[in-house]
């Protein structure tokens, strides 16, 4: 019989749990903080830096959303907001509303992520691109925002 065909009939025999050891499971459990992903490490920092902003200009921020991709479009498509950059590479964007869609502020993960050294860094640096393109949204000084 060649290999890789089977009777008709035959069955079919499990490929896992070989050697004895038990099936493979998760590293860590679900409820430890390692076990979440990079991208939702940096979701749940930016939902932290933007708690304080938000408490304080709550009326002011309810029509703007906050999103976050991995990285920045290529070739962006024209002129649709306020971008910041460091270099060439945008960290942020601010998306203006449109005619069927609310404004939404654009953080970038991996750009963020290359520029901090570490992960106190990292929130700053957040902290710091949210509350300029939020100084940008509303027209106010970044200071205003921060409010510290």
């Amino acid at each position: 019989m060649a290999r890789g065909s089977r009777r008709q009939g035959a069955p079919r025999r499990r490929n896992r749990d070989r050697h004895g050891r038990g099936l493979r499971g998760p590293l860590y459990p679900a409820s430890l903080p390692a076990a979440r992903s990079r991208a939702e490490r940096f979701d749940a920092l930016v939902l932290e830096a933007l708690e304080p902003i938000e408490a304080r200009w709550r009326t002011e921020l309810t029509q703007l959303d906050v999103a976050v991709d991995d990285v920045p479009d290529v070739a962006p498509n024209g002129d649709d907001g306020d971008v910041v950059e460091d270099g060439n590479v945008p960290l942020a964007r601010l998306v203006p509303a449109g005619a069927d869609r609310r404004a939404r502020i654009v953080l970038y993960r991996r750009p963020l992520e290359a520029r901090a050294k570490d992960g106190a860094d990292l929130s700053d640096l957040v902290h710091d691109v949210l509350v300029e393109q939020v100084a940008n949204y509303l027209g106010l000084d970044p200071d205003v925002i921060d409010g510290d």
